[in-house]
């Protein structure tokens, strides 16, 4: 008889307000920044991020929507060094899950997390007048359709598949779908465990029907382990009429 030993994962018990840099961003979603300037780009949950803030100084269309977005810029500041305490935590607490090929270290990803949260507090009160930071959260997003040329979401569908169901998973996609022109990343695309989201097929068939493809492709970024890799959402192309006089 033999046992299975658990799986070790990372444990958040809420979505946390944490952020990544603007260099992050382009690794793990395999953008091009030069080609992003004739792109209206969304990041979704952006949380304190510096994309959008990294992006504006770059001449970048970007916009930010997280559910935080609209609270003074003090108290998004409590949220990240609640925050940041506990998922920083949470990543010595289970480190031989983390993979040192960005990053050269622990003390490193922190130093690089903690400069993305003051670019994002330094930009927020501009950019939120400025409607570069709007407040929203899935599966219902505050844009009318077709808003973006691309939409980012990162870390958090598939993330937290353990706080969000299979239905809501599915509004989301939908919903990301709803507001792009045509194209949505997500990164990653495992569990806290290091595995792959294990309702895909599913999501994949049930979005089929709605005409969108899914497509999982590798990326050059890979912080922990089994997350080496991105989903590209895109509609599909309409199937091409045949003269049927021949």
């Amino acid at each position: 008889m033999s046992l299975s030993l658990p799986v070790p994962e990372f444990q958040l018990s809420s979505v946390a307000f944490f952020g990544r840099t603007f260099d992050e961003y382009v690794r793990f979603f395999a953008l091009d920044p030069p080609a992003l300037r004739a792109r209206r780009t969304l990041d979704v949950a952006g949380g304190p991020s510096s994309f959008a803030a990294e992006g504006h100084a770059r001449g970048l269309p970007v916009v930010a929507v997280d559910p935080l977005y609209g609270y003074a810029r003090g108290g998004l500041e409590a949220f990240v060094g609640i925050d940041y305490a506990r998922v920083l935590a949470e990543m010595r607490r289970r480190e031989a899950l983390l993979r040192y090929n960005y990053f050269p270290s622990l003390a490193a990803a922190e130093a690089s997390r903690r400069s993305a949260a003051d670019r994002f507090l330094a930009d927020y009160e501009t950019g939120f007048l400025h409607g570069r930071y709007v407040g929203g959260a899935l599966p219902r997003l505050p844009f009318p359709d077709g808003s973006f040329d691309l939409v980012l979401c990162a870390h958090l569908l598939f993330t937290y598949a353990r706080h969000f169901d299979y239905a809501w998973h599915l509004a989301a996609a939908r919903e990301l779908m709803r507001v792009s022109a045509g194209e949505v990343r997500l990164h990653p695309v495992c569990g806290p465990d290091g595995r792959p989201y294990p309702e895909l097929p599913r999501l994949r068939a049930d979005l089929a029907g709605d005409g969108v493809a899914l497509t999982v492709v590798p990326v050059d970024y890979e912080f922990f382990a089994g997350s080496g890799t991105s989903l590209i959402l895109s509609r599909m192309s309409p199937p091409t009429k045949t003269d049927s006089r021949n």
